[in-house]
């Protein structure tokens, strides 16, 4: 309802991974960078992990992107499955056909590995990508690490991607899956983006949108910042609803008040006072370093 308020062609902050508004920040850059670099080694994992909403989707739909013409891909969203279920999905994915009445665990193995080695002898690389891996079941995951056996002497014909939440480190640790953790050729935590960061993102969506970056203050910037913690998909919460708050009260800009007024009712008071103390906190402790150090400097000019 504000975007013609705003002059906007759409709305930037739209949580829907669309692919227009997408904002590749240094760290996402590093991430897709290790990805592609563990695809193209010898092992049979790379693994991403973040916290909720700190873009692992964003890199992922990226590397889709980047993927060469030779290369077919399997992508398994939902991974709460059976090992047995996980394998029909697999080759669901790869258009490999089977019966209903003929499912096992050694027909659907055998169905994707000959598949690997069609694929192989075709030229083409096979990857599979599962989001939310944390889900995974040990036992799945070592059907996964099965499937991976399948080498020529110089690689796997099967990489798997795993991207999950930081629960997903803990899962590889145990010791049961220890052979699936040292197949792990690359592995990258994702972590928010920082202040400057936000500020661009922010710019970044607005402009897109057909938007004018500077209708957000540099103080609102600031606040957005410490109450997101500089997780996209709660500043892109938190920037539509303060944009939907001006539009209401005839706002032309978006202050900090805007972005606190919003806050409250997108997350909740606590934890809006929570990054509003952590705010203020790094506040107080850069501004007792500055001081330190200026006193420091004009005390050596009189010493």
């Amino acid at each position: 309802m504000y975007l013609s308020y705003f002059g906007l062609s759409d709305n930037p902050f739209s949580i829907a991974p669309n692919p227009k508004y997408l904002f590749m920040s240094p760290r996402h850059r590093e991430a897709l960078a290790h990805l592609t670099f563990g695809l193209k080694e010898s092992g049979g994992f790379v693994m991403l992990t973040g916290e909720v909403g700190t873009g692992k989707t964003t890199v992922s739909r990226k590397l889709l992107q980047d993927l060469s013409d030779d290369t077919q891909t399997a992508v398994i969203l939902n991974p709460t499955l059976s090992a047995l279920e996980l394998l029909a999905t697999v080759c669901d994915e790869l258009g490999i056909s089977y019966t209903e009445q003929t499912t096992s665990l050694k027909t659907f193995t055998d169905k994707i590995l000959q598949k690997l080695a069609d694929n192989h002898n075709k030229g083409v690389n096979t990857v599979l990508i599962i989001d939310e891996a944390q889900h995974l079941m040990p036992e799945v995951l070592e059907q996964l690490r099965l499937l991976t056996n399948l080498e020529t002497t110089r690689e796997k014909l099967l990489k798997v991607v795993l991207i999950g939440q930081p629960e997903l480190q803990q899962l590889l640790r145990r010791n049961e899956l220890r052979q699936l953790a040292q197949r792990v050729t690359a592995r990258y935590h994702l972590l928010p983006l920082t202040k400057a960061e936000v500020a661009l993102y922010v710019a970044h969506r607005l402009q897109v949108a057909n938007g004018n970056p500077s209708i957000f203050t540099s103080t609102s910037l600031n606040t957005l910042f410490a109450i997101s913690g500089g997780i996209p998909r709660v500043i892109n919460l938190l920037c539509d609803r303060a944009m939907s708050l001006a539009y209401t009260l005839q706002k032309p800009i978006i202050n900090h008040q805007l972005v606190i007024a919003a806050s409250h009712q997108v997350l909740g008071e606590d934890i809006v006072e929570q990054g509003q103390k952590e705010m203020w906190k790094r506040i107080f402790v850069t501004g007792f370093v500055a001081s330190i150090v200026l006193g420091a400097v004009v005390g050596g000019l009189y010493a």
